[in-house]
């Protein structure tokens, strides 16, 4: 089986459609493209992988299809089209005719309506994933999650996928957020089929973060999902405000070292397999 990082971008800030990046950012505010990436790659053993959009445009969304075509190890790409534009169905069907289009996601966190995603007016774009057997990426925090349990129930043929664990406050360090967190999180385990992206921890913590700081919570997703239901992703370059590409790798790695051996295979590859529907 080969191994897959379910969650990671390329981007370059001169397209100037990248909001929410700070300017003047030393990590986040550079180009990042297929030649970055590839040496942590080798070094970590992933074969392939899972490019996702960064911006909420349908231009980025294009220009990420382009580096997918150019670069074999992507496997497929998830993009971003308006939903609050209903002519935008040509523009889904589109793109769903590319070999390397697997899905949609609309950058929830971003939007100040934490129920926007269950407007009567959007109800088109999400049928629209069901009907072309496109995949829905959940970007969102712990105070989406009721609303991300009504919409699984409203779609339950939606294959969706929770992003970075829906970002638990984890510097925080509150008895409080985690439990409510972890409460939220074990309801859209049981009440939907949806999956759990392991990504994202490393940023939700503190600065000189330890690997028990994230055990707590990938202890949780991996009890309440079950390891055929999570999936790893490096969400790289984000990541690097934190770590390496590779310190991460090897720090999921350990996080789930209590796992057996195929239980591990679904972690770093096979659940991504089988939610993205890879060849």
């Amino acid at each position: 089986m080969k191994t897959i990082d379910a969650h990671h971008h390329f981007w370059h800030p001169a397209r100037g459609d990248y909001g929410w990046m700070p300017p003047d950012d030393p990590v986040l505010a550079r180009p990042y493209g297929p030649a970055d990436l590839a040496p942590a790659l080798e070094a970590t053993g992933i074969s392939r992988t899972i490019l996702v959009q960064a911006a909420p445009t349908t231009h980025e969304t294009e220009y990420l299809l382009g580096l997918a075509d150019g670069t074999d190890h992507v496997a497929g790409v998830v993009g971003w089209i308006d939903f609050e534009r209903p002519e935008e169905i040509e523009t889904i069907r589109r793109l769903a005719a590319h070999p390397k289009f697997l899905g949609l996601r609309p950058m929830i966190q971003d939007i100040v309506d934490d129920a926007w995603m269950l407007r009567d007016d959007l109800d088109w774009a999400f049928r629209a994933i069901c009907d072309l057997d496109l995949t829905f990426d959940a970007l969102g925090f712990p105070r989406h999650i009721e609303h991300f349990n009504t919409l699984f129930a409203r779609y339950p043929s939606m294959r969706a996928v929770l992003d970075h664990c829906l970002k638990p406050t984890i510097a925080d360090e509150s008895p409080e957020c985690f439990d409510e967190w972890a409460r939220g999180i074990a309801r859209l385990a049981s009440g939907s089929t949806a999956y759990c992206k392991l990504s994202g921890l490393v940023t939700e913590a503190m600065e000189n973060w330890r690997d028990e700081d994230l055990a707590f919570y990938s202890d949780h997703v991996l009890e309440v999902f079950g390891a055929e239901r999570v999936m790893w992703g490096s969400d790289w370059p984000v990541c690097r405000l934190r770590c390496s590409y590779e310190d991460w790798h090897r720090t999921a790695r350990q996080l789930v070292d209590h796992l057996g051996e195929a239980e591990k295979a679904q972690v770093f590859g096979r659940s991504a397999e089988t939610f993205y529907r890879l060849a």
